[in-house]
This record gives C-alpha cells, sequence and structure tokens, in this order.
C-alpha cells in the first residue's frame, strides 16, 4: 500500500492527512504540539494515537524517537560511523535494527530488516509537487511505524542538510 506525505505539511504548527494510493485518509498527523518540542502525532482515521515522534533532546548526536502508549518503539538515527551519509539506522524497543539507505535527500531510499526491504520511499510516483510516497511493501508490516519513520528520517536529514548549507 502506498501513502503520500506532502512535505510543506511538516511546517511546524501543521495539521494534516496522510492519504493512501487510493485517496482515502489514512493517518492524520498533529503538529499542534511541535512548539514545544519537536513532536508529531500521527492518529488513525478514528482519532486513535498510532505514533508520536519526538526529537530526542540533549542527544549528543541528533536523533527521534517514534513512540506508542507511552512506550518507545524506535530510536532512528544516523548510522555511526557510516562511510556513505546516507545511511541510518531505526533501533527497535526490541533489539532489532532497520537500516535506511538510499538517496537521503532526494527522497528515495528504502527501510530495511536483515536485507529485506519493508518500504520504499519515493518522490517519482506521484506528479505532486513536494510530496513523497511511502510503499509499505508487506501486508504485515506496521505502517504508521514506518511512516514515522520515514518523517524521522526527513526531518533529521533536512536539518543535517541545514547546517552543512550555515556553516
Amino acid at each position: 500500500m502506498k501513502y503520500v506525505v506532502r512535505e510543506k505539511m511538516f511546517a511546524i504548527g501543521d495539521d494534516f492527512w496522510i492519504e493512501d494510493e487510493s485517496g482515502n485518509r489514512a493517518f492524520y498527523v498533529d503538529g499542534k504540539v511541535l512548539r514545544v518540542r519537536e513532536t508529531l502525532q500521527l492518529q488513525d482515521p478514528s482519532g486513535a494515537v498510532v505514533a508520536v515522534v519526538h526529537k530526542k533532546l540533549l542527544s549528543l548526536r541528533d536523533a527521534m524517537t517514534v513512540e506508542r502508549d507511552g512506550q518507545v518503539l524506535v530510536t532512528v538515527k544516523k548510522k555511526r560511523l557510516a562511510l556513505l551519509h546516507e545511511v541510518y539506522r531505526a533501533e527497535l524497543a526490541s533489539g532489532e535494527e532497520l537500516e535506511i539507505r538510499g538517496d537521503l535527500i532526494d527522497k528515495e531510499f528504502d527501510i530495511e530488516y536483515e536485507g529485506e526491504r519493508l518500504a520504499r520511499i519515493s518522490r517519482r510516483w506521484f506528479s505532486l509537487r513536494d510530496a513523497y510516497a511511502i510503499d509499505v511493501e508487506r501486508e504485515d508490516a506496521d505502517a504508521a511505524m514506518l511512516i514515522a519513520i520515514a518523517v524521522c528520517v526527513d526531518r533529521l536529514v533536512h536539518k543535517e542538510h541545514e547546517e552543512h548549507e550555515h556553516h
């Protein structure tokens, strides 16, 4: 199933819907809480919170967490000593690790687990400007979690890119 994320919507304090490929509302993103501490809530259409994305404060290296029901599900950060700076990893609470690799700046990347692709993120599927799609390839995959991971990577890469440009 493919989901569409429009990037402009990540302006701080924005709320928006992530739609599936048929144009149905799949997840609602509540950005109101962003101002206090970079936080986004992902809700299902009934309003139940399925994932909360936080910027980790006071961590030496930028990291973001995805929580559900008050528990940290995933921590997303850049891979240490990755020769390609284009590799991020998502550490699951279970100790397993997902790898995020590809062209992160241009949003053509994969989320993999032990070499198996769980989701593909691409700008190419839609003619919409400022949008990218998340194709969750496995039916049993946790779509909300994978979307939240993609959002974390997007935020971290964007921030890193901005810092490089300012130096």
